[in-house]
């Protein structure tokens, strides 16, 4: 959904508020107007930002997408859809994509104003990421996996177990991304030990990208 030319002119002088919801998953969610861009964050943390949601696109640059076959796209955690937004509009993709949102206000707000001016074929399933990884038979190129409580990781997501999920669930040359936290001296903590002793365990090959706050662990090198 396109905003008047006066919001869209006045994003870039302050965060214009579209609307904000509730749900059991999320205590708050506001909607945002921000420098063009619709932003969805809680009172804590951004959990979409379009193609400024800069550790998805700065993954992507240094992955090269060119070099990439990527054809069918797993995204676990969809927000806004921040992720095909930037691949269309950055790197001119044009990705099958099936995201999965346990929170139905999101995929509200996804559907209301998002969803409509995406170009790719997207399917947004209502789910919980873990369930449906264990019951989904499909294979991806690519897997997205981007989901937090405000600004945790849920255990479940970080045991091995679900690793090896994910692994089962990708093309032989398939490439799963993970988003983590990488700002404070714990997280950074957190993640260098996750990485260690969980994710190099399943994909020994792997490697990370730092963006930031954020720290991009990949299953094979790029």
């Amino acid at each position: 959904m396109k905003q008047p030319l006066w919001k869209y002119l006045l994003s870039f002088v302050t965060d214009v508020h579209i609307e904000s919801t509730s749900s059991e998953y999320n205590e708050v969610l506001h909607l945002n107007y921000v420098r063009g861009r619709y932003q969805l964050c809680t009172n804590k943390v951004i959990y979409s930002f379009a193609d400024k949601y800069d550790n998805f696109l700065k993954t992507f640059e240094e992955i090269d997408l060119n070099k990439q076959e990527f054809e069918d796209v797993l995204l676990l955690g969809f927000g806004l859809g921040s992720i095909p937004f930037m691949l269309e509009n950055h790197f001119g993709t044009n990705y099958n994509y099936t995201g999965v949102e346990i929170d139905n206000e999101v995929i509200y707000l996804a559907s209301k104003y998002v969803l409509d001016d995406l170009k790719s074929e997207v399917q947004v399933v209502q789910a919980d990421a873990d369930v449906f990884m264990q019951i989904d038979e499909r294979k991806y190129d690519l897997i997205c996996m981007d989901i937090f409580e405000e600004d945790k990781v849920p255990e479940v997501f970080e045991e091995i177990e679900f690793l090896e999920m994910l692994k089962e669930s990708i093309t032989k040359n398939g490439m799963i991304i993970f988003n983590r936290l990488y700002l404070t001296d714990d997280d950074k903590l957190e993640s260098d030990k996750f990485y260690k002793n969980v994710f190099c365990t399943v994909f020994p090959q792997s490697k990370y990208i730092v963006t930031g706050g954020n720290m991009m662990l990949i299953n094979r090198p790029w």
